[in-house]
């Protein structure tokens, strides 16, 4: 066991900031060790009053915290698929959630439903019409709906399919002809979420290739514009945790993608990512005019594993918790514990029985409340002082 006679030590006397790299923010307060490296446990040695934490077994993980927001993903903008002729009778407001089988809007009081497919829809359904992946997803909507018992999932419009489609018509209350003319329906991959409605209920409708409305997915997807400096921290598939606005509600999610494109503030677009100062070519943005230089960014995106509580919070900001370093099974003390050495390093005040003796440490990973030690005698259980509370 190392001994310190009249060596003077730092005593971290809280732990006030962030751990950076090792390095430990906080208060602290200079004394003298006496020269007899054994002392009565718990004495304050002028530091303050002080307690005790056992060295514990654990695993660490150090986190770096960032800033984002939270949305809904994907960008839909439906046109109008009819030409000129009738008014917008129905619109739906912006917020609300359009599903399968559901109408997007409606014309001299025709609904336009919702089918879900990724194929666009750009021609009439008929008996006679060309085989094409379009009828196949028509096909797979009608049998997901109900309503094509028997009917196998083709790229062919058959009799059978036509069929299906008079059984949908009919309970939609529409003429049932088993013909679906374009401009009846929408393919869209799933629910929808409205952003923007450009008409208005009794506006004439214009014709073919107008926006009706803009929408998103349901999917609500964080957005995180992230300093190139730290785009080592992350890649697809990685894991984190999301803080909501609220403060304190997490939700854990993944990484989804991360930008290959670095972008100076006003979206400037400057290469790929990786530039360790800034940029990809290693140079920060261009100054802002203030005689100071801001870092570029990269555009991370990631899918939350569960819907958050509470209501839409599009555009709301969060912050996102990446984990940038793990160790396990290893010995930790509270970050309090530690003690600076005037000659390098630090140190545990170490009790045993009703004195203290002062033992050096070799520090390892910080995590938000422990550190990381190894050193001759910390074992799982020693006792160390801290100050207490």
């Amino acid at each position: 066991m190392a001994e310190f006679s009249a060596r003077q030590v730092v005593v971290i006397a809280a732990l006030a900031g962030a751990l950076v790299g090792g390095a430990v923010a906080g208060a602290v307060a200079v004394v003298s060790a006496s020269g007899n490296p054994d002392r009565p446990a718990s004495s304050s040695g002028g530091s303050g009053s002080v307690s005790t934490a056992q060295v514990v077994r654990t695993n660490l993980t150090n986190t770096v915290q960032v800033g984002g927001s939270i949305g809904y993903g994907g960008f839909y903008a439906i046109a109008a698929l009819r030409g000129a002729g009738g008014v917008y009778t129905w619109l739906p407001g912006p917020g609300q959630v359009i599903k399968q089988d559901q109408p997007v809007y409606s014309i001299s009081n025709d609904p336009v439903l919702l089918l879900y497919g990724s194929v666009p829809a750009y021609r009439t359904f008929d008996v006679g019409m060309s085989d094409g992946p379009d009828v196949s997803q028509l096909t797979r909507d009608l049998i997901t709906l109900g309503y094509g018992t028997g009917l196998p999932r083709s790229n062919h419009y058959s009799p059978a399919t036509a069929a299906a489609v008079e059984r949908w018509q009919s309970a939609l209350g529409l003429p049932a002809n088993g013909e679906i003319p374009l401009g009846e329906v929408v393919f869209e991959s799933g629910p929808i979420r409205v952003t923007s409605v450009t008409p208005s209920a009794g506006t004439p409708v214009g014709g073919v290739g107008g926006t009706v409305l803009t929408a998103t997915s349901t999917t609500p997807i964080v957005t995180v514009d992230l300093d190139v400096s730290e785009e080592y921290l992350v890649k697809p598939g990685d894991t984190v945790s999301v803080v909501l606005p609220d403060g304190t509600s997490t939700v854990n999610g993944r990484i989804e993608t991360v930008g290959t494109v670095a972008t100076c503030p006003g979206g400037s677009g400057i290469g790929a990512g990786g530039g360790a100062s800034g940029s990809a070519d290693g140079s920060p943005c261009e100054s802002n005019g203030s005689g100071t230089s801001s870092a570029a960014t990269v555009t991370v995106t990631v899918t939350l594993n569960s819907p958050p509580p509470g209501a839409s919070m599009d555009q709301a900001p969060v912050n996102v918790n990446i984990t940038s370093q793990t160790v396990d099974n290893v010995l930790a003390v509270p970050v309090n514990a530690l003690l600076a050495l005037q000659g390098g390093g630090y140190g545990v005040q170490v009790v045993t029985g009703k004195t203290s003796h002062l033992a050096a440490v070799t520090t390892g990973l910080y995590s938000d409340t422990l550190v990381q030690v190894s050193g001759s005698g910390i074992t799982a259980g020693t006792l160390v002082e801290v100050p207490s509370s």
